[in-house]
């Protein structure tokens, strides 16, 4: 991914899904550390949703944490080193098997034990870890860690999925699956205790892929339109958001059965209908 923030990720969340999703949170609170994921496509709404959300619990004198997946991403140096020794699409930062799970794992446990916690940040401008010192600390006693990423949660495809390319970046880059079959081994293994430390489950449902592309475009042309040096043009966005379709479209017909709250969203990111477990 480029850029960390868009001006579309500064407008306010649709207001129906923050009431839903504080609901759901507010219900779940203990005495004890409440991890709140949002899952959802790129440019459906996560950060903006996870800022509304905190500002709402500190507001209640909760303690809170916000965390992206985003920011745990492998150094350059390791997706490097990936590229070189597995395929070379793993040097691009996205899919499982670049991101950090170790790390996520012990900023969770040291939050659950009561403990100040450094949250790691990752800077898209330079595509690498910032260094620690520059990492926020999450206070002791921290009640609320609210977790988002685009494949959050995600369960891996069955084997018999993976054959067939889903476009042409699978097709033409990574004809042998040797890509997808890692990023679906990594969901299988060292993703799934760390996407199980979640306590709830938070959908913001796209109504289709090719939407998530426009989305995409929309944020792009934003940050050209403001001089962004790291913006893409229209047909770097088309190879780039090949490389999040293939699980985008599993989270998408899979998540929904199980997510404890799903907003289904519209063309406009607002909310269509919201559904709970």
């Amino acid at each position: 991914m480029q850029a960390s923030g868009t001006p579309a990720q500064e407008q306010s969340p649709d207001r129906a899904i923050l009431d839903a999703a504080w609901g759901a949170i507010r219900a779940r609170l203990g005495e004890g550390l409440l991890v709140a994921g949002i899952c959802g496509s790129q440019g459906s709404g996560k950060s903006t949703l996870a800022r509304a959300l905190a500002l709402r619990a500190k507001a209640e004198g909760i303690a809170t944490a916000v965390l992206s997946l985003d920011d745990l991403y492998l150094t350059h140096a390791q997706r490097g080193a990936l590229g070189r020794e597995v395929h070379p699409l793993l040097r691009t930062r996205g899919v499982p098997g670049t991101h950090d799970v170790a790390l996520g794992l012990a900023t969770i446990a040291a939050l659950e034990r009561g403990e100040p916690a450094r949250l790691p940040r990752f800077d898209k401008g330079k595509d690498d870890r910032l260094p620690e010192s520059d990492w926020p600390l999450a206070p002791s006693g921290t009640r609320l860690l609210i977790f988002e990423g685009w494949c959050l949660g995600a369960r891996p495809q069955p084997e018999e999925a993976l054959g067939q390319p889903v476009n042409a970046l699978e097709r033409d880059e990574d004809p042998d699956g040797i890509w997808r079959c890692h990023a679906n081994r990594a969901l299988a293994g060292p993703y799934r205790p760390l996407f199980a430390r979640l306590n709830l489950l938070i959908l913001l449902a796209a109504p289709g892929f090719e939407v998530v592309r426009d989305w995409r475009t929309e944020q792009e042309r934003s940050l050209r339109d403001a001089g962004a040096p790291a913006a893409m043009d229209d047909a770097q966005i088309t190879r780039f958001i090949q490389h999040y379709e293939r699980l985008t479209r599993h989270i998408l017909a899979e998540m929904p059965a199980r997510a404890d709250l799903v907003a289904w969203l519209g063309r406009d990111r607002a909310a269509q209908r919201i559904t709970a477990q």
